[in-house]
């Protein structure tokens, strides 16, 4: 998929908090969650993101989204990993 088209669909799905990340090489996290909804296109490397027990690995021109609150780690490829994420802020009340 073509960045900016994905780029105008995040934002027509309330992702309005949107950047290119670079992560480094083999980079594991330790288990976290975030506050925000998450929709990402991998454009050049890997990502195995691990979830409820189940790892996935996603590669250039995949796209994965993850909910807020999802207790999950992240391990990118040998040659680092270039994505454009959106983030998707409930609302307060």
């Amino acid at each position: 998929m073509d960045t900016r088209e994905f780029e105008t669909q995040l934002r027509q799905g309330g992702y309005l908090d949107v950047e290119t990340k670079k992560a480094a090489p083999n980079f594991l996290s330790k288990p976290h969650t975030h506050e925000f909804d998450v929709r990402a296109l991998i454009v050049d490397g890997q990502l195995a993101l691990t979830r409820e027990g189940r790892t996935d690995t996603y590669r250039a021109g995949q796209i994965f989204e993850m909910e807020a609150g999802c207790l999950h780690t992240e391990q990118y490829g040998a040659e680092g990993t270039t994505y454009l994420v959106g983030r998707r802020h409930k609302a307060a009340n």
